[in-house]
């Protein structure tokens, strides 16, 4: 199984090819290709490639999916016997990815085609 450990709007991100992970809003438009090249770290069958702190001619590939905010969050502030109350709400604006592929040095170590499991179909036997 091949991850990568990537960096984007502040926060660190396990990632495989073939998902979609919902990150920080990116400047990119919906249904377009993008290629991000702070990976931390990459796994790939037994060898670990560890940054210090970008892993050196790494690259992902990834597909934007959709922009659309999150869920509201209620920030309630209140001072007991003061009768001071400020009640605030936010919406995180959230971009969709899909992670097409893991690439280091040019060569593709995994891909979304790569990564679905292969369906066993059941043999049958002749009597």
């Amino acid at each position: 199984m091949t991850y990568a450990i990537i960096e984007t709007g502040g926060k660190q991100l396990r990632v495989e090819p073939g998902r979609f992970y919902d990150i920080e809003l990116l400047p990119v438009d919906a249904e377009e290709s993008i290629t991000l090249e702070n990976l931390l770290l990459i796994q790939h069958d037994d060898q670990v490639h560890i940054g210090q702190p970008f892993v050196e001619g790494a690259t992902l590939q990834a597909t934007v999916m959709q922009h659309y905010r999150g869920r509201k969050v209620i920030v309630y502030k209140m001072k007991p016997k003061k009768k001071t109350r400020k009640k605030r709400g936010h919406r995180q604006e959230i971009t969709r990815l899909m992670i097409d592929s893991i690439s280091l040095n040019g060569a593709v170590l995994a891909s979304a085609e790569n990564n679905t499991p292969a369906s066993s179909t059941p043999s049958t036997e002749a009597e």
